[in-house]
């Protein structure tokens, strides 16, 4: 087992509640070496693997460079347990299509928020593609609004014409049974665990 697989093994058994959870640092230099050993092996992962619902756990966000004008990683924070950030993935009916719908929910005390969209996995690069057009939202257990809205992106139908280049995206790098790990399109990173 490779380093980074070990030490992001330890991050999600600790974020679960057992064991010392590695420091932001080194969760963040295990991310990097998972994308980069991903990139060197043109690892391909099928969309059938990413299905279900997933608890994010850590994420970095990104600053631009004053100078050099890019784009570099913040330093990565785990996500407080008092608030459950989820991403779940759904398939159509259309088996290998790579069509399905993603959600994506905040739970913050009693509030709960919730976004789903459709979805379009691309499976050589590990890219899935979506758009959020749906949002929900519940206090207390009971819903206060349900509504579509438009992204600017047109309707589900003319989201799967989009180059992907109009889309956001996760390329992801690292999926196993148990965690899945993604660099989003604005370039932070971020690691799930599979929701139990």
């Amino acid at each position: 087992m490779a380093d980074f697989t070990s030490t992001l093994c330890q991050c999600v058994a600790a974020y679960r509640g057992g064991g010392v959870r590695p420091t932001a640092e080194t969760v963040v230099n295990a991310l990097l070496q998972a994308e980069k050993s991903a990139k060197q092996q043109r690892l391909s992962y099928p969309f059938t693997s990413l299905l279900g619902k997933w608890q994010l756990c850590f994420a970095t966000g990104t600053k631009k460079a004053q100078k050099r004008g890019g784009i570099v990683l913040g330093k990565g924070l785990y996500v407080p347990k008092f608030v459950t950030i989820q991403i779940s993935f759904s398939a159509t009916l259309e088996p290998d299509s790579g069509k399905g719908e993603i959600g994506n929910q905040v739970q913050l005390g009693p509030v709960l928020l919730q976004l789903t969209g459709p979805a379009r996995y691309f499976g050589k690069q590990n890219l899935l593609a979506f758009d959020f057009n749906c949002l929900l939202f519940y206090l207390f257990g009971g819903k206060v609004y349900s509504g579509r809205f438009s992204s600017g992106r047109g309707e589900a139908q003319d989201f799967y014409d989009q180059p992907i280049a109009k889309l956001p995206f996760f390329a992801f790098f690292l999926v196993t049974p148990d965690l899945i790990a993604a660099r989003g399109r604005g370039g932070g990173l971020a690691l799930w665990i599979r929701q139990q």
